[in-house]
């Protein structure tokens, strides 16, 4: 689930897509007057918001009371969501199942998984769904108006009239099936999509604190359960519940509208009028959260988890945060000043918590739930420590307790006040390509218990209003820490340390409740089982008629890119790449340096290097030392979220050269080498090298508007002269990129890698060397890769194999499959291998293959950032023209070429191939000569 804070930088942005109209959409919106009547809706209220240069009118649908928002602004990415009050009162997950069954199937798109297939038949910029503590949101972005119509039709269905069907409930949720579903004397087994995405979720020590920590914050309603399912709770779910749940929750009186960009509001309004609302009555939803009562002295507790095999440091595993209960987030204005107070403790290397926790080299990083959260009904805020020894937790609560008495004492610098409120300034500045979806995120708990979201948009109004309490009252901050830290009886301490039979304890758990299941079952009731299996195999195997769903054509992309016009010049020899943008007055730079002199053992360090070297205190050596244990840390707790990317990359190492130094940079190799804290002194050296006398500047880009290009030139060639001021002569650069075959030393070569990790489920990937973008049967692959996921592996490995997530990509010269929280490893490298021989058997339709274009042209043509324009040709050389001749080639793809490709490129020994596991402890695998086990 994706929540913003007021600090996140990505929320505040002015997106780039420019319509230049006689009449703009923020005017147009300024036309609506409260009170007026459109389309069974009431205007409430009409109001500008210049700072993010958009107009809002809030809206109440007259019959069923649904809350309405349009953000009108010229921005041809525009957005729809809507989201419903979700407050579970178990652990059954029964809103997350709920997210994922009314996407398999509606009563005007009955198909199976419709979702997955509009994927394909639009041209969407972002398609998904997110379940949240207490609500769940359903949005999509597109910058085609008929492509939005598509899509809302489909949403709108899905959400309000879902199928729910027994067979969809059994596959997105949990059954009980045998291991096998063709095998009736094969063991019964737990599976289901959610079921499986929860045990994966529950692999990662931090889901399991901030679980347990909000769980035990506030105990007495919503936020004690587990929304997203606790794995051996999901089991306890029925049918029945989960339809109960969708008619309780699941009204427009308990829904919230909002939409986003520069097509007409009339238009939306209309469609949801049309094709839902006018089909409902007004309800009165038992949904709100009441507010946790407050407790009359501090609680403390303790959990347990994994051991982390990657810790750097085995006897400190343990973690230790307190949590204090905060404000009601509707009250504007006091969140808007406890998210900078928060900013204020902890953020920066001169911030009070920094000094206190992280610089003694107590423990490894700040708790994984850390600073304020504004997600609740009520806030909160958390501070602590990760990466400790059992013995250091009192002195951590000795710290934490002191700090807070030090700020009541002595305040914050006038200096680090002023740095936050300018920081909230250029966020405001900043243009982001997903600013509707980064809003619909921003206002959604706020909206979601009632708040106003107009006032959360006059961002502007919070910071004269901050600087006007400060001038007021100089201890104004220092009396909210005295209010909300020091006198507040509502915070807990939570500890957390590791547990040697962690894993056997949940997998002895898991075993104890499948077998009382099974205890309870007839030999019929078997019986049953063994057919609804089938049944589900069957239904799963079937050829899917879409024709009910809408879809965009072919016809319907621009047969050409819009030109990024860039201009060369130099600076202090240099070669600078300018491009004019409507940046809103930001100057963006960049510079790319060659490491092509950095020896190869300090190659490693790299990744290290670029994380600390923006560090204001870069020579001080021991700050250097925490920043790189803090790196270290990040890097390990991110694996069980992102173990698909260390898949595919560790697959990839020995196929091209770049996969080898990706690998190298941020891989496995990164991973497990960067864990021991001798390393530092080597990162250290090589900074220091580095930085006075390797770090030449290859070639730099300044994105920016017309009339701020002379002064940034000018500003450049003075860095650029200090840069190079204690450099030897110059070596000649080239002002472009070259295309190179890469070092003369590598050689492709096969490699099975598997590597076992304390997760429940797998990631699983394998690489095929292919060619590369300039190739003319890179598109032809493109396409294939596309139309497999679509049309096979999910198929496969989500709905028969039980994975979250699982597909095929084209990219860097690789033809890459893999699968995200995986119950399979070894069936799923059988199911990938499948995939090809069905793409060779040409088994797929000319739809298939436009569906598959119109996918790939919705990645192709997704927004670009005025501050990101033209960084194709700079990082890459893919100019404008390679871009069209890529697009040109798309278009001309044909049944014959990709039957072609797959043969050609995919086939069995074809091609050098690699492939990675990371996962639990596998027999099979182990077994297997072929295998290198890590």
């Amino acid at each position: 689930m994706i929540l913003f804070s007021l600090a996140n930088a990505s929320v505040l942005g002015q997106n780039p897509s420019w319509r230049f109209r006689s009449t703009s959409a923020t005017e147009r919106a300024l036309q609506y007057q409260a009170g007026q009547k459109i389309h069974g809706f009431t205007v409430k209220e009409v109001f500008t918001v210049p700072d993010l240069f958009l107009t809002a009118v809030k809206l109440t649908h007259d019959n069923t009371g649904a809350q309405y928002l349009h953000a009108a602004r010229d921005d041809k990415n525009n957005l729809f969501s809507v989201q419903f009050r979700t407050t579970p009162m178990d652990d059954t997950g029964v809103p997350h199942i709920l997210e994922h069954t009314v996407l398999c199937g509606s009563q005007k798109y009955p198909c199976r998984d419709p979702f997955f297939k509009m994927l394909n038949r639009s041209l969407s910029t972002f398609m998904n769904a997110f379940t949240a503590s207490d609500y769940t949101m359903y949005p999509f972005s597109t910058q085609n108006g008929k492509d939005f119509q598509n899509l809302l039709s489909v949403y709108l269905d899905a959400v309000f009239f879902p199928c729910l069907r027994e067979l969809d409930f059994w596959q997105e949720g949990w059954r009980l099936e045998n291991e096998n579903p063709t095998d009736p004397a094969s063991p019964l087994a737990f599976k289901g999509v959610v079921f499986n995405e929860m045990k994966g979720a529950f692999s990662d020590n931090e889901r399991v604190y901030a679980q347990h920590l909000q769980n035990k914050l506030f105990p007495d309603h919503t936020y004690g359960v587990v929304s997203g399912g606790e794995p051996l709770a999901i089991p306890d779910l029925t049918w029945e519940q989960l339809k109960h749940f969708h008619a309780t929750h699941y009204h427009p009186s308990n829904a919230r509208f909002f939409t986003y960009g520069d097509l007409p509001l009339e238009q939306h309004l209309e469609q949801i009028q049309e094709e839902a609302l006018s089909r409902f009555e007004r309800t009165e939803p038992d949904t709100a959260v009441p507010s946790q009562p407050i407790w009359d002295q501090p609680r403390e507790d303790h959990v347990t988890c994994s051991p982390d095999a990657m810790s750097p440091d085995p006897a400190k595993q343990n973690t230790l945060c307190m949590s204090f209960l905060l404000g009601d987030i509707t009250d504007t204005f006091e969140s808007f000043t406890l998210s900078l107070l928060s900013s204020l403790m902890i953020s920066g290397p001169n911030s009070p918590f920094y000094k206190a926790l992280i610089e003694p080299k107590i423990g490894s990083d700040f708790s994984s739930v850390v600073g304020y959260d504004g997600s609740t009904k009520e806030a909160s805020f958390s501070i602590g420590l990760q990466g400790m020894a059992e013995e250091d937790i009192p002195k951590v609560k000795q710290i934490i307790v002191q700090t807070i008495d030090e700020i009541i004492a002595n305040g914050f610098e006038e200096e680090r006040i002023e740095a936050q409120l300018h920081k909230i300034e250029i966020q405001m500045k900043h243009q982001s390509t997903s600013f509707g979806l980064s809003l619909a995120s921003y206002i959604a708990s706020c909206w979601n218990h009632d708040g106003d979201p107009v006032q959360l948009l006059k961002i502007s109004d919070s910071v004269t209003q901050f600087r006007q309490a400060l001038k007021d009252n100089p201890r104004f901050l220092q009396e909210k820490v005295l209010h909300y830290f020091k006198n507040n009886t509502h915070r807990l301490t939570l500890s957390m340390s590791p547990d040697e039979a962690y894993l056997e304890k949940q997998t002895k758990s898991e075993k104890e409740k499948l077998q009382k299941k099974i205890k309870a079952l007839s030999e019929s009731d078997k019986k049953e089982i063994y057919e609804k299996g089938l049944e589900l195999l069957s239904v799963q195997s079937q050829t899917q008629d879409a024709s009910c769903l809408p879809a965009l054509k072919v016809s319907d992309i621009e047969p050409t890119i819009s030109v990024t016009p860039v201009v060369m010049d130099t600076a202090g020899g240099v070669p600078v790449q300018y491009c004019e943008q409507p940046t809103n007055g930001m100057v963006y730079f960049r510079a790319v340096c060659s490491l092509n002199t950095l020896p190869e053992d300090l190659k490693p360090y790299v990744p290290l290097f670029c994380s600390v070297i923006t560090s204001p205190h870069f020579d001080d050596e021991e700050r250097l030392r925490v920043l790189v244990m803090m790196s270290a840390q990040e890097l390990a707790n991110g694996i069980s979220y992102s173990g698909h990317m260390y898949a595919m990359t560790r697959a990839a190492r020995s196929l091209t050269p770049t996969g080898e130094l990706n690998e190298t940079f941020g891989g496995m190799e990164q991973v497990r080498g960067g864990w021991a804290m001798e390393i530092f002194r080597p990162v250290y050296i090589f900074c220091l090298r580095y930085m006075t006398t390797c770090g030449y500047l290859d070639r730099c880009a300044v994105n920016t508007t017309p009339q701020k290009v002379a002064d940034a030139a000018g500003q450049l060639d003075h860095f650029i002269s200090g840069v190079a001021s204690n450099k030897k002569d110059r070596r000649p650069v080239r002002p472009d990129i070259a295309e190179t075959s890469g070092p003369a030393h590598f050689k492709p070569c096969q490699m099975k890698t598997f590597f076992p990790m304390p997760f429940p489920v797998n990631f699983v990937s394998h690489c095929i060397r292919t060619v590369p973008f300039t190739h003319e049967d890179y598109a032809s692959l493109n396409i294939l890769a596309r139309m497999m996921t679509a049309k096979y592996l999910h198929g496969e490995i989500r709905e028969k194999g039980g994975a979250y997530g699982g597909g095929a990509r084209m990219g860097g010269g690789l033809f890459t499959f893999y699968s995200y929280r995986d119950p399979n490893s070894v069936q799923t490298l059988a199911a990938f291998r499948k995939g090809v021989d069905w793409a060779r058997s040409g088994a797929f339709t000319q739809q298939d293959i436009d569906e598959a274009k119109l996918s790939v042209f919705s990645a192709v043509d997704s927004p670009v950032a005025p501050s990101d324009k033209g960084m194709g040709r700079f990082l890459t050389g893919i100019t404008d023209e390679l871009k069209q001749a890529h697009r040109e080639r798309l278009f001309a793809v044909t049944s014959k070429n990709i039957v072609d490709v797959a043969g050609r490129y995919l086939g069995i020994g074809q091609r050098t191939c690699g492939v990675a596991v990371l996962g639990p402890e596998n027999d099979t695998i182990r077994k297997d000569p072929s295998w290198v086990v890590k």
